[in-house]
C-alpha cells in the first residue's frame, strides 16, 4: 500500500474515532427505471455563482430525462478533501467531482478516477477547448479531468478611493505597489486610528491563500522545481530566491502597515473590499457577478511585476469517478455538455469565470459582455502568462507547507529564509 493509500485509511479511520463523520457503507444508487442518477460533489463560491451553476444542471436534467443529475455543495475545497478521501476509500464517491486539478495525482494514485482521453477523443468538445489548458488536465499521460471555467488572479480596486488619494498611475512593479498601498492607508473617520488599508493580504494555511501568492513567487523569478521540467514532488525547491522575495513583499506590506490580514481561512470574502475599509484585495473574475450585483465603483489591474509577469491559472475541473460503466458513460454525457459553447457562454456572463470553449469566447454574447464589463479584457490577457499549479502526485502536501510557511512569515513569527527552509525540511521527510 502506498504512503497516499495509508493515509486515506488513516484518515478515514481518525474522522470515524472522532465522530465528525459517520462510518456506514454509503447505500447504492437505486436508479428509477430508464433513468441513471448522478450525484456531484462541488464548492462553487461564492454563493450566486452556485445558482448560476444550478440553473445550468436543471436545463441539462430537463433536455435529458434519462440523466438526472444531483448538484450537491459540499463545502469550500479544504473542507471538501477530507470528504472526498472518506467517499473514495469508503467505496462511496460521488458520481462526478468538482475540484481543482491538482488533486489528480493523488486521485490517480487512489485508483478513484476515470481516464477520459478515448471519450474525448470522439467528443467534438475536444478540439474547442484552449488548448493552455490540457496542461492542468493530463497526468502521466493520461487526461484525467475538463475544465468546468478557467480565471487567473488580479488586483481589484476601488477607483474613487485611488482618485480621493491622488493616486492616478496604477502599479506596475512591486515597489509601486508598496508606495501605492501606503498612499490608500490611513485614518479616514479622525478617530487617531487608521481604518482603511491599502491592500488585504488572505491569512491561513489552505490553498486560497498558496493561490494568491504564487504570482508573486513566480514574479520574482522563482520555480517549485529546479526547472519546469523537473515536476516530481521529490525535487521540490521551497528556498528559492523568488520564494524569498514574494514573501519579503507580502511581510513589508504588513510592517508598512498598509496590508491588513484576512480572518484565518478567508481570503475570498469581499466583505471590507466593498465597504472600503480596503482598496486593493487579490481575487478574480469569478466575483464579478458579485461585485457588479452590488453597485460598487471597480476596477483590477494586472499582478505587478518584479523580474517578469505572472499569474496563478485558477478554475476547477470536473472528474469522472469510478462507478459502474453506464454512470460513468452517463457522467461524461454531462461533462460533454459542460464543455459546450451553450454551457460555457452562459457560464461565463453568470459568473465572470473565462471560457473554456474558444467558439464561446468569440460568440457575439461574449463579446458584448467584454464590451460591457471591459475589466474582463485584463485576465483575458494574463492568459498568456499564467501558470498552472503543478498536479503531480504530493502537491497537497506542497501546498500544505507553503501555506505555513507564508501564515509564520504574515504573523512575524518566522523570516521567509527561515519559513522556507522549516517547509523544506518537513517535505524532505516526507518524500525522501
Amino acid at each position: 500500500m502506498s504512503f497516499l493509500q495509508r493515509l486515506s485509511w488513516w484518515l478515514v479511520l481518525s474522522i470515524c474515532l472522532l465522530g465528525l463523520a459517520g462510518c456506514q457503507v454509503w447505500p447504492g444508487r437505486s436508479d428509477d427505471a430508464g433513468v441513471i442518477h448522478l450525484t456531484l460533489w462541488q464548492g462553487i463560491n461564492p454563493p450566486p455563482n452556485r445558482d448560476v451553476f444550478q440553473s445550468l444542471v436543471d436545463r441539462f436534467n430537463q433536455t435529458h430525462p434519462d440523466i438526472q443529475v444531483e448538484s450537491l455543495y459540499v463545502g469550500q475545497p479544504d473542507q471538501q478533501l477530507p470528504k472526498i478521501l472518506a467517499a473514495v476509500v469508503g467505496n462511496a464517491p460521488p458520481n462526478i467531482l468538482w475540484f481543482s486539478p491538482m488533486l489528480s495525482g493523488q486521485l490517480v494514485e487512489l485508483g478513484a478516477i476515470r481516464a477520459l482521453e478515448d471519450w474525448l477523443a470522439t467528443s467534438p468538445g475536444r478540439s474547442q477547448i484552449d488548448p493552455a489548458l490540457f496542461e492542468a488536465m493530463e497526468y502521466q499521460g493520461h487526461t484525467w479531468s475538463v475544465p468546468l471555467g478557467t480565471n487567473n488572479v488580479g488586483i481589484f480596486y476601488r477607483p474613487s478611493l485611488f482618485k480621493a488619494a491622488g493616486i492616478t498611475q496604477l502599479p506596475k512593479t512591486w515597489e509601486e505597489l508598496r508606495q501605492v498601498a501606503r498612499k490608500l492607508t490611513g485614518d479616514i473617520n479622525g478617530d487617531g486610528r487608521i481604518d482603511r488599508h491599502g491592500m488585504l493580504l488572505p491569512l491561513g494555511k489552505g490553498e486560497w491563500t498558496v493561490f494568491n501568492w504564487l504570482p508573486f513567487m513566480w514574479s520574482g523569478g522563482g520555480e517549485l522545481t529546479n526547472s519546469r521540467t523537473d515536476a516530481i514532488a521529490e525535487n521540490v525547491n521551497l528556498v528559492n530566491e523568488g520564494a524569498i522575495a514574494a514573501l519579503q513583499l507580502w511581510r513589508n506590506l504588513i510592517e508598512d502597515g498598509s496590508a491588513v490580514l484576512s480572518l484565518p481561512e478567508r481570503g475570498y470574502e469581499l466583505d471590507k473590499f466593498l465597504a472600503g475599509k480596503v482598496a486593493m484585495q487579490l481575487t478574480g473574475p469569478w466575483t464579478l457577478g458579485q461585485l457588479v450585483a452590488t453597485g460598487v465603483d471597480f476596477d483590477v489591474f494586472p499582478i505587478p511585476a518584479n523580474v517578469r509577469s505572472a499569474t496563478a491559472m485558477g478554475g476547477e475541473n470536473l472528474f469522472i469517478l469510478k462507478t459502474t460503466p453506464e454512470h460513468e458513460r452517463a457522467a461524461f454525457t454531462f461533462v460533454e455538455y459542460v464543455l459546450s459553447e451553450e454551457f460555457q457562454t452562459q457560464w461565463a456572463l453568470g459568473t465572470g469565470y473565462l471560457p473554456v470553449n474558444l467558439k464561446a469566447r468569440q460568440s457575439a454574447a461574449y463579446q458584448n459582455f467584454v464590451a460591457k464589463l471591459p475589466v474582463v479584457k485584463v485576465f483575458l490577457e494574463q492568459t498568456h502568462v499564467a501558470r498552472s499549479r503543478p498536479i503531480f502526485l504530493g502537491y497537497n502536501r506542497i501546498s500544505e507547507n507553503l501555506g505555513r510557511a507564508i501564515e509564520a512569515v504574515l504573523l512575524g513569527k518566522s523570516s521567509p529564509v527561515e519559513a522556507l527552509k522549516a517547509a523544506q525540511k518537513r517535505l524532505d521527510l516526507i518524500f525522501q
